[in-house]
């Protein structure tokens, strides 16, 4: 199994002094679920909109504010922690990093400590767009720190503009990438997810009830493991991981020649969308009018994964989805050879914490070497399974590797 890149990971957040201080307390619950341990610390300004206790009874852990009542924490903090996170960041600390000003528990603390560091800045759009702010944010973008960068939206000024802290699972994210490293760097990924829509008439249409998460989880893995990725997605309610090229598609027909216009020069195709089986063999360009019985003649939707195996342009590894009711193995297994794929992902979608829409999964990998089971598990970590697989066929000797 592959478990979160935060299990028993010491996580210090850093807290600063801004109105976002109220979404910090929400991370370190979504940190604590990540299996992470959170040691929380924080400066006088932020301690006037959130008590020290409200972060100490979310973490478990005591919160450091004083300096001269603690006068070694800020060593003693960072040399036993693997990542810093400082958010929100507000302009005057990240002025204080940038110059090397340590005046406080938090700019102490990142001088003290020589591990990953990503810092998410929230403050008014001015002050975002400010040249000095600018400048100090690439200093410590040059420094190797790593930004979770603002969002647009509306201010607690009332404004509206780039400066709002950014999301909760962007920031997670940030703090996965940053302490998994990226063992995909320098490959190109390819994505496939959600469902298909095959129309009837301008207005109905056969579909699916596939959310794309799991496909989405695993474009966002990929990325965050240094992939250049590319997703092609099916009409889904989520939004996009930041920095994959999406394609947008709706029929099988389209979601194919995505797939074909794309698979150059591809290293990994993951085909996590369900795509439809059947497609109606008529189609009517007017609304059809209701009537007392309707008869629907179906013909087979390509097969994606099938056409994409047999091809000259076969990336150097082809993964594909089974999604069943039921402990159906022996048709993922016929689906491995059938169409030529190294591996299948297969899930039982009657499993409980395992059906669509659902935020976790429970899988099992299929290949010529046998089946590996997995236990039920976030969507990101079955994410992360999947590319732990790739990277483990893909080394000398196997026969994912002989076909590069």
């Amino acid at each position: 199994m592959s478990p979160s890149s935060l299990k028993n990971r010491r996580v210090i957040l850093a807290v600063t002094g801004g109105v976002a201080v109220y979404k910090a307390a929400e991370l370190v619950r979504r940190f604590k679920s990540e299996g992470a341990d959170v040691t929380v610390v924080m400066t006088g300004a932020s301690q006037r909109f959130v008590s020290p206790l409200t972060f100490e009874s979310l973490s478990g852990n005591k919160v450091h504010t004083d300096v001269f009542s603690e006068p070694m924490a800020h060593i003693n903090l960072p040399a036993s922690a693997d990542i810093l996170v400082i958010a929100p960041a507000t302009a005057n600390m990240i002025g204080k990093l940038a110059a090397g000003v340590a005046d406080d528990m938090v700019s102490l603390v990142f001088l003290a400590f020589d591990g990953p560091v990503v810092f998410a800045p929230a403050m008014n759009w001015r002050m975002y767009a400010h040249p000095a702010v600018r400048r100090n944010i690439r200093t410590l973008r040059s420094m190797g720190l790593h930004e979770v960068e603002p969002e647009e939206g509306e201010l607690a000024c009332g404004e509206h503009g780039v400066g709002r802290m950014a999301g909760i699972g962007r920031i997670i994210e940030a703090a996965k990438g940053c302490l998994r490293g990226k063992d995909l760097s320098g490959l190109n990924v390819l994505v496939t997810a959600g469902p298909t829509r095959e129309y009837i008439d301008p207005v109905r249409f056969i579909s699916n009830r596939s959310s794309g998460k799991m496909g989405y989880a695993l474009a966002s893995a990929a990325l965050r493991r240094g992939a250049d990725v590319t997703l092609i997605s099916g009409p889904v309610g989520i939004d996009p991981p930041p920095g994959a090229k999406v394609v947008r598609v709706e029929r099988s027909e389209e979601m194919l020649d995505a797939v074909e216009r794309h698979i150059e020069g591809a290293d990994i195709l993951v085909m996590a969308a369900a795509v439809a089986d059947f497609i109606p063999d008529e189609y009517s360009a007017v609304k059809m009018q209701k009537q007392d019985s309707l008869v629907l003649r179906l013909r087979p939707a390509p097969d994606i994964v099938k056409a994409v195996s047999g091809s000259r342009k076969r990336p150097r590894l082809v993964v594909g989805f089974s999604a069943e009711t039921g402990p159906e193995i022996a048709k993922a297994r016929r689906k491995l050879d059938e169409k030529g794929m190294d591996f299948v992902v297969f899930n039982d979608v009657t499993a409980e914490g395992a059906g669509f829409d659902s935020d976790t999964n429970k899988i099992s990998i299929i290949d010529r070497e046998g089946i590996t089971d997995y236990p039920l598990m976030s969507k990101d970590a079955c994410a992360d399974v999947v590319f732990d697989r790739c990277l483990e066929l893909s080394k000398p000797g196997t026969r994912a590797a002989e076909n590069c």
